[in-house]
């Protein structure tokens, strides 16, 4: 292990240790610290954040730019200090924490026993959204967790994760997509980020206008088993609770090969990403590089690492 993953480790380390002990006043009041002094240091992250934000908000000038980049980090830094508590939170605060709007799609396709799929952006706290998920509903679900070195920092995520209630299985192709494909077929929830690529075989998609490749797991998952495909999007508002909506479910389409029913299933998803970002841009905390003409060419989609998992 590099010096800088021993570092990287310990910090992560000393933020589950740490700050789920500290009041949340002032866990609120460090996040918030720590964004803004991210943000005026205008690092790698802070402006690929900005050069996301033009895209979603092409008419924005440089100011307007800058504003959304300095709510974007809080928004961020909101999801950190959140992340680091969550495992400290009762049972009643989970619960009282999130309030999603259309949840009769989830619960209806729960109901239905065919499996659900909820597909997310990196939007607000996904994890509070699955610990609400866990706590309130009662219902247990599978997701997947990108690699990350040191293995001891992956570690550290699967656990935190297990420790609210989801089963996490390791980002590696194949042997995932099968336990994924299993527990829809037995009638279970699968939770998926999926805005951004993490493989070569992406699919293409038209995202504010620029071409993006999104993963095709999901619409794969709902052909292969006939589970009800489900994009979620999240936001925060000035309160303390999260919001959210679980919207409309996306079909298969009744005909054409399964390359083309994924591309149209795969651009609806990213069409109901694109409305929520729209709607709370500075919750986006897509912090790396995700449009095809960002990317390095010379390198494949799943090498461009820069953020968080």
């Amino acid at each position: 292990m590099s010096a800088r993953e021993r570092l990287t480790d310990a910090l992560y380390g000393a933020g589950w240790s740490t700050v789920k002990k500290l009041p949340e006043p002032v866990a609120v009041r460090l996040g918030r610290t720590i964004a803004d002094l991210a943000w005026k240091q205008r690092g790698k992250g802070v402006e690929r954040l900005e050069s996301n934000y033009a895209r979603v908000v092409p008419d924005a000038d440089p100011a307007r730019l800058a504003e959304l980049s300095r709510a974007g980090m809080r928004s961020y830094l909101r999801y950190w200090m959140e992340s680091f508590r969550l495992p400290a939170w009762s049972a009643e605060r989970i619960a009282d924490g999130f309030a999603p709007e259309g949840l009769h799609h989830l619960t209806d396709g729960m109901a239905a026993g065919r499996g659900v799929v909820l597909a997310l952006p990196h939007l607000a706290n996904w994890d509070l959204a699955g610990a609400w998920v866990t706590t309130r509903l009662g219902i247990p679900f599978t997701t997947v967790a990108e690699r990350l070195k040191p293995e001891t920092l992956y570690d550290r995520f699967v656990a935190y994760r297990e420790g609210l209630g989801m089963e996490v299985l390791p980002h590696n192709g194949g042997s995932a997509f099968g336990t994924l494909a299993r527990r829809l077929r037995d009638g279970g929830l699968v939770c998926l980020v999926a805005d951004r690529d993490l493989s070569a075989s992406g699919v293409e998609v038209d995202f504010f206008g620029g071409a993006a490749r999104m993963p095709a797991g999901p619409a794969l998952l709902a052909q292969q088993t006939g589970a009800r495909l489900l994009p979620v999007t999240l936001w925060y508002d000035d309160s303390p609770v999260m919001r959210g909506r679980v919207h409309p479910p996306v079909e298969v389409p009744g005909s054409g090969t399964r390359p083309e029913k994924t591309s149209v299933m795969t651009q609806a998803l990213a069409d109901a990403f694109a409305a929520g970002i729209a709607e709370h841009p500075e919750d986006w905390h897509m912090l790396q590089r995700l449009w095809t003409e960002d990317l390095d060419p010379a390198r494949a989609p799943a090498k461009d690492r820069e953020g968080t998992p």
